[in-house]
């Protein structure tokens, strides 16, 4: 269940056969997310369980989810630009039918990411999946 944006990364990331190719791609795409407002980052965006930096601020319009983030680390702020693709403009009901792992797992990221970048994307995943919760309960 993956946006056609994710998908486009996925074919984006098949064609990059080398890992240092794939990470550079994962930062340029970082690197082309607009910056976060200051006014944004607070504590009730940070993100816990992150070694670097992380800010994620989520808006929900018509039933839709979007969210944008920023980071302090480059390669992070791309895992962030890599969870908008899978999530953003997705019916708010959807956000929790998506299977992260397994979607990311189709970038061989689990694999390729340093057990710190790893508990962060988790973590993140983890604030999103809450907030979606959070607003399916309020109905």
């Amino acid at each position: 269940m993956a946006s056609a944006a994710f998908e486009e990364i996925v074919e984006d990331f098949e064609f990059l056969e080398d890992w240092e190719d794939r990470y550079r791609h994962v930062i340029e795409q970082g690197k082309a997310m607009d910056p976060l407002e200051d006014a944004l980052k607070v504590p009730a965006t940070k993100v816990d369980g992150c070694a670097s930096q992380v800010w994620l601020h989520p808006s929900i319009v018509n039933g839709v989810f979007r969210f944008d983030g920023e980071s302090d680390a480059m390669i992070v702020r791309g895992l962030i630009a890599i969870l908008r693709m899978l999530y953003n403009d997705l019916p708010i009901g959807d956000v929790l039918k998506v299977d992260a792992k397994a979607e990311l797992g189709r970038l061989g990221l689990n694999d390729h990411l340093s057990a710190q970048r790893s508990n962060g994307l988790r973590a993140m995943i983890e604030r999103i999946r809450d907030i979606a919760a959070r607003e399916v309960a309020k109905g």
